[in-house]
C-alpha cells in the first residue's frame, strides 16, 4: 500500500490570534511521505522592513542540490537588495539538502511542500495573493520546472530557472510530464497557461550541456540524466503558452556577455551566458531579473 503525503502546516514562531500579517522568521510544514512520518519540513521567510504596511509580492528561492535554505537566504539577501525590499522573500529547506526529481536522494512531494507553502502564504494581508514568483539554482530549478508544468495555483506567475532547463523526463520531445507517486513520467500533463518564464543557462556548463543531451554528472534511470537543449527549452515553453512564430536563431539583444532570446514580449527569455559553466546563475544581474518581474 502506497503511503498517501499528508501536509500539516504549524508555526515556530509565536503569534497572537489577531496576527493578520506575515512577519519575518522560519516556518515548519509537516509532511509525510515513503522516507519520513510527521516531519518538520522548514522555510524560512524575510519581510521587507516596511512590509506591515502595504501588500507585498512573494519571492520563493531554491537552493540547489547540497545546498541549504539558510545559506541560500544569506547569498539571496545580499545579492538582491533591491528585491528583498519590494519583496516577501522566501527560502524553503529541501529534504536531505535536495529536491525530488528523477534520482535524487529526496523522494518527498516537493510540489505539494511549495504548493503549501504558496497557499499558506498567501492568506496573510501583507501579501499580494496573485503576485507570486519562484526562482531554482540546479536541482532548484529542475524542480522550478517540475511545478510549472504540474501546478493548479493560478497565483505563482513567475518562474525563474538557473542552469537547468527542461530534462527529457520533463519533456520528451512531444509532451510535457507529470512526475507521478514513482517519477516515471509517464502520464501527459497539461500545464496552466498564462505564466512567465525566464532561463539561464551557461556555455560551457559541464554539468548540463548547454545544447542539450547527458548529463557527465546528474544520475538517471538507466544511466544519466538527459536535457533538453537550453534555447530549444524557452521554445517549448513560448509554443505552450501560444507563440506562433518561428524559434529563434539569433539573439533578440545583447547585453555583454549575455545574450537573450525574447518571446511573446519578453514573457518567456532565454539568457545566454557564453564563457559561464554551472554557476551561469550568478551572471544574471538584478537589474535583468527586476525588469523582467516589472514586466507585466
Amino acid at each position: 500500500m502506497k503511503l498517501q503525503t499528508t501536509i500539516i502546516i504549524i508555526f515556530i514562531l509565536t503569534f497572537s490570534a489577531f496576527c493578520e500579517n506575515l512577519t519575518s522568521g522560519e516556518y515548519n510544514i509537516i509532511q509525510s511521505w515513503t522516507q519520513e512520518k510527521s516531519y518538520k519540513r522548514q522555510y524560512y521567510v524575510n519581510v521587507p522592513n516596511n512590509g506591515k504596511d502595504r501588500k507585498i509580492p512573494v519571492f520563493i528561492a531554491l537552493h540547489g542540490s547540497g545546498g541549504n535554505a539558510e545559506r541560500m537566504m544569506k547569498n539571496q539577501l545580499r545579492k538582491y537588495k533591491n528585491i528583498s525590499q519590494n519583496y516577501i522573500m522566501v527560502f524553503p529547506q529541501g529534504y536531505n539538502a535536495s529536491w525530488n526529481i528523477v534520482s535524487e536522494r529526496s523522494k518527498a512531494d516537493d510540489l505539494a511542500f511549495i504548493e503549501a507553502i504558496v497557499t499558506e502564504l498567501t492568506k496573510f494581508d501583507n501579501v499580494q495573493k496573485e503576485n507570486v514568483t519562484i526562482l531554482g539554482n540546479s536541482n532548484g530549478a529542475a524542480l522550478v520546472n517540475q511545478i510549472a508544468i504540474e501546478t493548479k495555483l493560478p497565483n505563482i506567475r513567475n518562474y525563474i530557472s538557473n542552469v537547468s532547463p527542461l530534462n527529457c523526463f520533463q519533456h520528451d520531445g512531444k509532451n510535457f510530464k507529470i512526475r507521478g507517486a514513482e517519477n516515471n513520467y509517464q502520464q501527459i500533463a497539461k500545464p496552466l497557461s498564462e505564466k512567465r518564464i525566464l532561463n539561464v543557462s551557461g556555455t560551457e556548463d559541464q554539468l548540463v550541456p548547454y545544447k542539450g543531451g547527458k548529463s557527465k554528472g546528474i544520475p538517471a534511470k538507466g544511466g544519466k540524466l538527459s536535457f533538453v537543449a537550453a534555447e530549444e527549452s524557452i521554445y517549448l515553453w513560448a509554443k505552450l503558452n501560444g507563440y506562433k512564430g518561428a524559434k529563434l536563431i539569433k539573439p533578440s539583444f545583447s547585453e555583454g556577455k549575455l545574450d537573450f532570446y525574447s518571446y511573446d514580449n519578453g514573457n518567456f527569455i532565454h539568457v545566454k551566458a557564453n564563457g559561464s559553466g554551472h554557476n551561469a546563475g550568478g551572471a544574471l544581474p538584478e537589474k535583468v531579473l527586476l525588469e523582467f518581474l516589472n514586466n507585466k
